[in-house]
């Protein structure tokens, strides 16, 4: 079996820009935050962090921010993919000297492989460093999945140990369990299968619900791997609302619209980013005040 990086809940967490670049103070104090309420990883630069629209100074500064601010507390998953093999290998080479205790490698995009490139690229990247890789395979935004016979083929490296599954189709990933068993941890990439996905064995979610709800997402799981699955589906069930609303639009567009209606400076939304419709604000304020995150 392949050492886990972390079990439990961690935080695909929002990066606070100000015009001109990211916000350090305010993502210290964010980081600081989501440690002090439970969170059990910090995956930084991903989706939700708007990597996308980072340059790569910004990107390696995210990252080394983070790890130095974090030092050691809970582990530190960078986002290093691309749908360029050698800036990926690049930047997770980077993540690595920062001292960050994994990465996160999304599939390929705009660019689609075959299956056989998906392979030969996350080989390529995992035969580049010396710790932990995360799969991430989120069909919906990259237009590509990972075949279960790819899934088996990638569980071989040593260093790819689990993925991010966000493909919303837990049949796949009941397969998924049943043909790479503990060579493949899986996470949850849809805060709305957290408890469905740890039923099959999941180690946790990659979440962005725990930017507003640290705890209540760590306790989630906590409580599922306690034994307690009853108290752990009724959370499930109880932040329905609340998660619909954070992806009532694109993602990070609600989550970083709540972020700054619950009291941090989480900044403006980078272009191509827009602001979120009004109707879609008042479906995120009501599911906040339901849960007391919002007066």
């Amino acid at each position: 079996m392949k050492k886990v990086i972390f079990r439990g809940a961690g935080v695909a967490i929002v990066t606070p820009f100000t015009a001109d670049g990211i916000n350090f103070p305010e993502f210290g104090r964010l980081i600081d935050d989501q440690i002090a309420h439970g969170t059990d990883a910090i995956i930084v630069a991903g989706t939700t962090g708007e990597a996308a629209t980072m340059n790569d100074a910004e990107h390696k500064e995210a990252i080394k921010f983070t790890v130095d601010r974090v030092k050691k507390r809970v582990p530190v998953i960078a986002g290093t993919g691309s749908n360029d093999t050698s800036y990926a290998i690049h930047l997770s080479q980077y993540a690595e000297r920062a001292g960050a205790d994994g990465l996160l490698l999304v599939t390929p995009y705009y660019n689609k492989c075959t299956q056989k490139g998906l392979v030969a690229h996350f080989q390529a990247i995992a035969d580049s460093v010396n710790i932990p890789c995360i799969l991430y395979d989120v069909p919906s935004r990259t237009g590509v999945s990972i075949k279960l016979t790819t899934y088996v083929e990638l569980a071989k490296h040593p260093n790819i140990v689990a993925v991010k599954e966000a493909n919303g189709d837990l049949s796949s990933i009941l397969r998924l369990r049943h043909a790479c068993g503990d060579e493949l941890a899986v996470y949850s990439g849809n805060d709305d299968q957290i408890v469905p996905i740890l039923s099959l064995g999941g180690q946790g979610v990659i979440s962005v619900l725990s930017n507003v709800a640290p705890q209540a997402t760590h306790d989630m799981c906590q409580l599922y791997f306690d034994g307690d699955v009853e108290r752990a589906r009724d959370l499930q069930i109880a932040y329905t609302d609340l998660i619909d609303a954070l992806f009532s639009e694109v993602n990070p567009i609600p989550v970083k619209t709540a972020m700054r209606l619950i009291g941090w400076a989480a900044g403006p939304l980078r272009s191509p980013l827009s602001e979120m419709e009004p109707e879609h604000v008042e479906q995120l304020k009501s599911a906040l005040r339901a849960h007391e995150l919002l007066a």
